[in-house]
């Protein structure tokens, strides 16, 4: 009998790389076979090669990481964002309904226009402000239109200790100069690669002995919220030892002008995550200190 097959697709960027390691690291997994593809090794805007990738593999578990997210550049670059972010998970849904199996794939709170205070739930309506919220909603109905068995997780605001992203940026700013302007409109909750990983790793285990789930989107966000502004305070408090902050004035967004529209409100419920998936995301501050502490002990060696 022949070893379960879980395929992990984007293994290059901070999740996908999460994923991979932990997957290899879980005692779950060791009769497994796990396939890890990067996009260097799967080019997500050619159908074909998805599709081969797919059937040449045949896993029972498919977990796409992989996806287009620069926000702003996808204004210029609708095509492409289309064919990565829709187009590519269609296909993925389509090979998975053939193989009975379940493909796991994960959103945005851009699928929401940000209206509001309160947190956003899988069944308020949708509408993106801008190219690469559109893509992923696409995406999502796409995935959905195939019948394939499905769970799809919105998330926000992503991070992890490696990768290029909001924390690394704003330590390198840092660094360079002695005062900056953070936006502090934008309401959500910081969520690390490395907590949406965990609750993956976990979820796919109980899918390989059976759990069956009802399909459909969840919202998969670290707990609490603050804004970019809330956000880069904590990053700094947190480093202040290794470099001396600097000065944070806070801004609306209309003060800082972006090709793409960004959502005021990004906050996410995640109680359909924890009463039908019994998964439930640590508190944004309590990821964030695990991310800073790993940084921490890598700069020590």
């Amino acid at each position: 009998m022949s070893a379960p097959r879980l395929l992990v697709l984007g293994s290059g960027g901070q999740l996908g790389a999460e994923l991979t390691r932990r997957f290899a690291a879980a005692p779950q997994f060791a009769a497994y076979s796990v396939t890890a593809l990067s996009r260097a090794q799967l080019d997500f805007a050619d159908v074909d090669a998805l599709r081969q990738a797919v059937r040449h593999h045949q896993p029972q578990i498919l977990i796409n990481a992989a996806a287009y997210t620069a926000v702003d550049r996808a204004e210029s670059e609708r095509d492409r964002a289309f064919a990565v972010n829709a187009t590519a998970p269609q296909i993925l849904a389509e090979e998975m309904a053939r193989l009975d199996g379940w493909l796991l794939h994960y959103s945005t709170d851009y699928v929401f226009d940000g209206s509001g205070t309160l947190p956003w739930r899988e069944t308020d309506p949708t509408g993106p402000l801008n190219v690469y919220g559109a893509s992923k909603l696409a995406g999502e109905q796409a995935i959905a239109s195939t019948g394939a068995q499905h769970l799809i997780f919105r998330t926000s605001w992503v991070y992890a200790a490696e990768g290029r992203n909001f924390l690394h940026t704003m330590l390198r700013l840092g660094r360079e100069r002695r005062a900056l302007s953070i936006v502090s409109d934008q309401h959500g909750a910081p969520t690390t690669a490395e907590a949406l990983a965990a609750a993956t790793v976990d979820l796919a285990a109980r899918l390989g002995e059976g759990f069956a789930p009802p399909s459909g989107v969840y919202h998969m966000a670290c707990a609490g919220e603050t804004t970019w502004h809330g956000f880069a305070s904590a990053i700094f408090a947190a480093f202040a030892t290794a470099q001396p902050p600097p000065v944070l004035t806070p801004i609306a967004t209309a003060d800082y002008p972006t090709p793409a529209r960004r959502p005021l409100n990004s906050r996410l419920d995640g109680s359909l995550l924890a009463s039908t998936l019994d998964l439930r995301l640590p508190h944004w501050q309590d990821a964030f200190a695990s991310v800073a502490a790993t940084l921490h002990a890598r700069s020590q060696h």
